[in-house]
């Protein structure tokens, strides 16, 4: 009886210290109900009512009326209207290499030894999980997504997701001796920009999103020095070479508009619907998808959010664009000024959405509510 009792003792240790470093004891996560969506519009003047730190998804502002804010072991998500956390998902014993949302789901990636090695996708409203796959990207993996595809890429490769279900569509690997300086998803599809050892040339490459065959590849002249930005790759792929934004024909590459862009100056790229918005030295650019052809431009700190990849967006119709001094709400066909709500010392370079009588405004390491 004696060894039975001192045997079961030490099954039950080693059962406890297996649970203890296991991936179930080192998750937590909290769910929440869906979100409720708040009806209204901004009053005319506004103020800072929260505010919360962390690494935020690129693509997004507001995903199913929910808030994504990442840290170097989860997601978050706020309530719009007060900043407090609705829901939360981490692991102690492992590294979010990256996070993105689209389509009502927020897609993480974590690494449990170097390379990034599981991803899971979360319901954005709920925090319920949708999914969870092993994947093997390297530790150096950046994540983005778009309508209906999540993207993972790194200098020698690029992989897409679907984000509603857990299958790799295709992946595509850089040449032997050249490197991707980064990539891009939008409505276009799947952008790289490529340079090869010795070339003098790189070049842009437009992947069609789905399927992963190659729409065209264009050169670009560079020389030792040359700096070299992929943009995006929405309506118009967007690509910054030295001082010149270049604004790319989806059906060839060929260039359509070119900016100049001061030294030192940010440069911002979104979208809203068929319209390419570049905002460069303070003034954001309305761009005609066929023509390339500047609609509007307008003043601005920063761009408005694009709802297009939140299957729960209620936001209005109106683009709204961080002003110096104001929110503005902006008619996205002809730039004309449909409302304002004043609002001091807004910082730039954020992106702004609104969700009822809030807007919140994301900024590269934290996420601003105002009401």
């Amino acid at each position: 009886m004696l060894v039975w009792a001192a045997a079961t003792v030490a099954l039950l240790l080693v059962a406890t210290l297996l649970w203890q470093g296991s991936d179930a004891a080192a998750t937590e996560s909290t769910t929440a109900p869906p979100a409720d969506v708040p009806s209204g519009t901004p009053a005319g003047a506004v103020s800072e009512t929260w505010s919360a730190d962390g690494e935020l998804p690129a693509g997004t502002v507001v995903q199913s009326g929910r808030v994504l804010v990442g840290s170097a072991h989860g997601v978050r998500a706020l309530d719009p209207a007060t900043g407090e956390e609705a829901w939360h998902y981490t692991r102690s014993n492992a590294r979010m290499c990256g996070l993105t949302a689209t389509n009502g789901v927020a897609v993480a990636v974590f690494a449990t030894a170097d390379r990034c090695d599981e991803a899971v996708a979360l319901n954005a409203g709920t925090g319920v999980r949708a999914w969870t796959r092993s994947v093997r990207f390297a530790g150096d993996v950046t994540l983005s997504s778009t309508d209906r595809i999540v993207l993972a890429a790194n200098p020698t490769g690029i992989v897409t997701l679907d984000p509603t279900g857990d299958n790799i569509r295709w992946r595509h690997a850089a040449p032997a001796g050249c490197r991707f300086l980064g990539a891009a998803a939008g409505s276009a599809g799947v952008a790289v920009l490529q340079r090869c050892a010795g070339a003098t040339v790189a070049q842009v490459r437009l992947f069609d999103g789905f399927a992963g065959g190659e729409h065209w590849t264009i050169d670009v002249p560079v020389a030792d020095g040359t700096q070299l930005r992929l943009l995006g790759a929405d309506a118009l792929p967007t690509v910054l070479v030295d001082g010149e934004l270049q604004a790319l024909a989806t059906a060839n590459g060929t260039v359509l508009t070119r900016l100049p862009v001061p030294d030192a100056a940010d440069v911002q790229v979104g979208a809203a619907g068929a319209i390419t918005l570049v905002r460069v030295a303070g003034r954001l650019s309305a761009l005609d998808a066929t023509s390339g052809a500047t609609l509007w431009d307008a003043p601005a700190l920063g761009l408005p959010a694009h709802p297009g990849n939140d299957k729960d967006a209620r936001g209005p119709t109106a683009l709204v664009v961080p002003e110096d001094g104001a929110f503005v709400q902006r008619d996205p066909a002809t730039g004309g000024e449909l409302g304002r709500s004043d609002v001091a010392d807004l910082p730039d370079g954020g992106v702004a959405a609104q969700i009822g009588p809030v807007v919140v405004l994301r900024l590269p390491d934290r996420v601003l509510g105002y009401r």
